[in-house]
């Protein structure tokens, strides 16, 4: 019987040492997806629950709300970030009172070790640390300098192809912004559950299989007793 010598039995406990110590630096994902829906494709992103509790709670509160639809990315800067205007100001659509009470609510910076590199969701804020609102970035690249200063509180889940549709629009600057010369629009914004769309999934697999069974069952009962 063949079998790994002992260097190859090294190499493999080492790499798999390494991918545990991998899979324990990522933090977890969580369930609920959110969906924008642009003029220039979806983008999808899920949340980091354990990392930043209050920026997640209130993020996905303002979702709920319908706060971001009709709002834009007002700045794209190609290999750093997009950044998604803040709700009080950059929606096109009036708000309601109890969106704007959320919109205008200030999160507590959950700064954590987790890195700033392509696909994360980043919370925008002023020199206060405390100042996180609405307006957060989706990161176009990998940016250690941003580490430890911003809450990160989710990444892209799919839609990076939408991204990458931003970073090719025109731009002009603006003190220190890049932004787009057209407005990029969050027409609407959903929200779902990935757990529970797998229990949707798995319930239909399961009713399709005793459907089979009841006709198999049928089949042999009419060749018994025809």
């Amino acid at each position: 019987m063949w079998s790994l010598g002992f260097i190859d039995l090294i190499r493999v406990s080492i790499l798999l040492a390494f991918a545990t110590v991998i899979s324990s630096l990522e933090p977890h994902l969580g369930s609920t997806r959110v969906v924008f829906q642009t003029n220039y494709g979806d983008i999808e992103f899920g949340f980091y629950p354990t990392v930043a509790p209050k920026t997640v709670d209130h993020i996905f509160k303002l979702v709920r709300l319908g706060g971001y639809n009709t709002n834009h990315f007002f700045r794209v800067d190609k290999g750093f970030v997009a950044q998604v205007a803040d709700v009080a100001n950059g929606r096109s659509a009036p708000m309601n009172e109890e969106q704007r009470r959320v919109a205008e609510k200030n999160v507590v910076g959950e700064f954590s070790d987790v890195k700033h590199v392509r696909g994360i969701l980043s919370m925008g804020r002023h020199d206060d640390p405390d100042s996180g609102g609405s307006s957060f970035s989706m990161l176009l690249g990998d940016s250690p300098h941003l580490d430890g200063k911003y809450a990160i509180f989710g990444k892209v889940t799919k839609g990076d192809d939408t991204l990458a549709k931003l970073e090719q629009l025109p731009t002009r600057k603006e003190g220190i912004f890049v932004m787009p010369t057209e407005r990029i629009t969050i027409l609407s914004s959903y929200y779902y559950d990935t757990e529970i769309e797998n229990c949707e999934q798995d319930r239909s697999i399961l009713k399709l299989r005793l459907a089979a069974s009841a006709v198999e069952v049928e089949r042999q009962r009419m060749k018994c007793f025809p």
